[in-house]
C-alpha cells in the first residue's frame, strides 16, 4: 500500500476525512486502521492509530452502529415478578451480575442494567425490540416463564440464568435444582434432622425445585415432609418474616434447609437472637455458596451452584445466538459444600 506524504493539519481533526487527510491516506484506510484491521499493514495501522491519539480524535460511535447494525450494549435484566420488593444490592444479584459484566467488557461490550418489575404483559417485548441492545442475559425467571418463552420464539440473542423444561424453546443456564434440593435434604437427615422446615417462596421455579428435592429425600428417608415457610428476599422485610416463623414454629423444628444463602444467613442471626446454637440445636444448609457464605458465624454450610461458570456460559451462548449461531440450554451439578452451620 503506498502512503503519500501526510500533510500538516490546518483545521481541528473531527471527522474521518480530516485525520485521512492528516494522514495521507484514504478515509477507508483510517477506518479499518482504527477497527485495528489486517487488511492495513501493521506500520500504517500503528501510525494511524497513534495521530488519532495525537489529535484525540474518537470515531463516531453512533455512525458506526448506524453503519454495521450493531448497538455494542448487552442489556442485563433481572425480572421480579414474584420478589417486587427485592433489591439490585442482593448478594446473588451483584455476584451474578460482577461476573456477567467483567465478562461481557473485556469482549468490548457496553452493559444497560434493568431491574424490572412486570406490570406489563409486553415488559420484554419493549426490551429487545428498543433497538438499544445486540442482545440480553436474563438474571432469573421469576414467574415470567411465559413472556419469556413467547419473546424466545423469534428473539434468538436471549440467555436466561435459570431452570430448563422438556420442550423449552429459549435457553437457559442453571444448576439441577431438585438434585441440590435433595443433597441439602440428605445432608440434614444424615445428621439426625427429622422435622425440617424449607424456608423458600415457591412461586420460583428454582426454588419451587429445591423444594422439591428436599421433600424427595424426606421421602426416601422415611421422615415426614418438610415444613415449607414462605420466606421472600426482600432484604427490608426476610428476617422479620423468618423471625415470625420461629416464633410460631420453632419447637416443631430441628433442622432448616433454606433456598438461598440470604435466607440462610437472615436465619442465622433469628435463631442467635432465639439463644439457640447452630449447628447443634439448629442445623442450617443453605444454597448458593455466595462468597459471604465464608464470613456468617458459623460458616455456612450451603449447596454451590458455580455462578462464574454459569456467568461464562451464559455470555458464550449469548455470543453464540448473537453470531447467529445456536446454543443449547446447560444444566450444571450442585456440589454440597460443608462447613460449620450443619
Amino acid at each position: 500500500m503506498s502512503v503519500t506524504n501526510a500533510e500538516p493539519p490546518s483545521r481541528p481533526v473531527r471527522t474521518l476525512a480530516d485525520l485521512a487527510r492528516v494522514a495521507g491516506v484514504s478515509a477507508g484506510t483510517v477506518s479499518r486502521a482504527l477497527a485495528d484491521k489486517s487488511l492495513v499493514n501493521p506500520e500504517t495501522r500503528q501510525r494511524i492509530q497513534a495521530l488519532a491519539a495525537e489529535h484525540g480524535f474518537r470515531p463516531n460511535q453512533m455512525a458506526r452502529r448506524l453503519r454495521t447494525q450493531k448497538t455494542g450494549v448487552i442489556g442485563v435484566v433481572v425480572p421480579l415478578g414474584h420478589e417486587r420488593r427485592q433489591h439490585l444490592s442482593d448478594p446473588f444479584f451483584m455476584t451474578m451480575l460482577g461476573h456477567l459484566a467483567d465478562a461481557l467488557t473485556e469482549n468490548g461490550y457496553d452493559v444497560m442494567l434493568s431491574r424490572i418489575i412486570p406490570d406489563a404483559a409486553d415488559w420484554l417485548e419493549r426490551i429487545v425490540d428498543s433497538g438499544m441492545l445486540d442482545g440480553v442475559l436474563l438474571i432469573g425467571q421469576s414467574d415470567q416463564m411465559e413472556a419469556i418463552e413467547r419473546v424466545a420464539r423469534r428473539y434468538r440473542p436471549l440467555v436466561a440464568w435459570g431452570s430448563s423444561a422438556p420442550g423449552q424453546v429459549h435457553c437457559a443456564i442453571g444448576t439441577e435444582n431438585v438434585a441440590g434440593g435433595q443433597l441439602a435434604g440428605e445432608h440434614l437427615i444424615a445428621r439426625g434432622v427429622r422435622r425440617i422446615a424449607f424456608l423458600g417462596e415457591l412461586r420460583a421455579p428454582e426454588i419451587r425445585q429445591r423444594y422439591d428435592g428436599v421433600c424427595a429425600a424426606a421421602a426416601a428417608a422415611g421422615v415426614p415432609p418438610p415444613l415449607q415457610l414462605d420466606t421472600h428476599l426482600a432484604s427490608d422485610m426476610v428476617e422479620q418474616e423468618i423471625a415470625r416463623h420461629m416464633a410460631r414454629h420453632l419447637d416443631r423444628i430441628d433442622g432448616i434447609a433454606a433456598g438461598s444463602d440470604v435466607i440462610a444467613m437472615a436465619t442465622l442471626r433469628v435463631l442467635a437472637d432465639h439463644g439457640m446454637a447452630v449447628p447443634s440445636d439448629v442445623p442450617v444448609v443453605g444454597y448458593d455458596d455466595l462468597p459471604l457464605a465464608l464470613q456468617t458465624v458459623p460458616r455456612l454450610t450451603t449447596v454451590k451452584q458455580d455462578i462464574a461458570r454459569g456467568a461464562k456460559a451464559m455470555v458464550d451462548a449469548l455470543f453464540a445466538r448473537i453470531a447467529g449461531e445456536d446454543s443449547p440450554s446447560v444444566v450444571m451439578a450442585p456440589e454440597l459444600v460443608v462447613r460449620d452451620s450443619a
